[in-house]
């Protein structure tokens, strides 16, 4: 076991797979380990920091009660990646063409919810797109019960969610072409349910809040406001974050298929897919799992699932390493593994911290974005994946390890 300490000034011990825990982080820590519904411990990745609400890189297994907060707002937020017939020499030297056909192929960046000329979403969506919304506008009864029980939460869906299925969003999120130490060639992304799951999220935290006033509950910190079984709200949100955890994934596989059919077209191809189903996984979601003998409730905030035989996906920053892992099953981590390097400083800080000459050496042979607006998911702001790796050697084995060539950020 590669547990490196155990914090034991809750009511119950986290276990932490990482020596470098900040001040922040380890109050939030021991704050969970506080909560009476937490189920034998409270496991902290090696990617373990500081988040709003919880920390990043923390598995909570629960009896009959859910934290919103700790799933946090970016639901069902997560990886995918796609092995491609195709390997690094087979590629152009100048590979500008390749991020551009991406960029155009993927809204990517901010929404402002307005009109045609808004690029981080769709002005009209394609057919394929609109297809799949159907499926969860149209046809799915979670949807259709919410919509009744709770208009002012789905009220959006309709316009948010058709224009921003597929996209890519902001901030960390990312889609990449990267080669393997075989000459493969992988496309990875990152994203998850975009503003609809931002609804959700935001709806059912602020609710969860109105309970613990209602019920003058007092809590370590107020972002750990739950909500129990016997809630009525319970099943809604639970039918909630299940939608929007499918909506997600279904995200992903757009993008990826979107993202495959530009690389093709720009290097004047149709024979990229290989046919091996694509890797995609959630980091940020909850769900029912059985552990210890009991069936609880599992929420990962920047985790992933890791059992036994699960391929797994933990990229480190746009200039470094990422790996394709396969779980090895430990159940002291509830089977779950880090979601990525983790960072080692806040946005503002590195923006503060560091410069684009800075980014452009950091950065140096990957064809990206150089310039102030990205500065924030420099590599420098990240902790070292390959520690990172090192420390949970016992929850994953490393099936592929990627180097990027192509990163395309919002």
């Amino acid at each position: 076991m590669t547990v490196k300490q155990v914090i034991t000034e809750g009511r119950f011990p986290v276990k932490v797979w990482t020596n470098e825990v900040e001040a922040a982080s380890r109050e939030q820590l021991v704050n969970i380990s506080k909560m009476p519904f937490v189920f034998r411990h409270v496991a902290a990745m090696a990617d373990c920091h500081w988040g709003n609400g919880t920390s990043v890189g923390t598995v909570i297994a629960t009896h009959k009660a859910l934290i919103p907060a700790a799933v946090g707002v970016d639901i069902g937020c997560g990886m995918s990646a796609q092995k491609l017939n195709i390997t690094a020499d087979q590629l152009p030297d100048s590979l500008g063409a390749v991020r551009s056909a991406i960029e155009a192929a993927v809204p990517h960046g901010r929404t402002d919810n307005g009109g045609d000329n808004d690029r981080g979403a769709w002005g009209t969506a394609p057919e394929q797109v609109l297809k799949v919304w159907g499926r969860f506008h149209d046809s799915d009864e979670r949807f259709n019960q919410l919509l009744e029980k709770h208009p002012k939460l789905v009220g959006n869906f309709g316009k948010r969610g058709s224009r921003q299925l597929a996209t890519l969003g902001t901030g960390n999120h990312f889609i990449e072409l990267c080669t393997d130490t075989e000459g493969g060639v992988w496309i990875m992304l990152h994203s998850g349910s975009r503003g609809v799951g931002n609804t959700i999220g935001t709806y059912f935290i602020d609710a969860a809040k109105r309970e613990m006033e209602t019920w003058s509950i007092e809590l370590p910190d107020p972002n750990l406001a739950y909500l129990p079984e016997a809630s009525p709200l319970f099943a809604d949100y639970w039918a909630a974050l299940s939608w929007a955890q499918d909506y997600a994934l279904a995200n992903r596989a757009l993008m990826m298929q979107h993202a495959v059919a530009a690389v093709e077209k720009s290097l004047g191809r149709d024979d990229l897919r290989t046919g091996i189903e694509a890797v995609n996984c959630h980091h940020n979601y909850a769900q029912l799992e059985h552990h210890f003998g009991k069936n609880v409730y599992v929420t990962r905030k920047g985790a992933v699932r890791a059992r036994a035989g699960d391929l797994g996906i933990i990229p480190g920053s746009m200039g470094a390493k990422s790996f394709i892992v396969r779980g090895l099953g430990n159940e002291e981590s509830f089977c779950s593994c880090s979601h990525g390097a983790g960072r080692k400083m806040s946005r503002g800080e590195a923006k503060k911290r560091f410069t684009v000459e800075d980014l452009k050496q950091q950065t140096a042979g990957v064809e990206c974005r150089k310039d102030a607006e990205v500065i924030d998911e420099i590599p420098g702001a990240y902790k070292d994946i390959d520690t990172v790796m090192a420390n949970q050697s016992d929850l994953v084995e490393i099936v592929a390890t990627l180097k990027q060539l192509v990163t395309v950020k919002g």
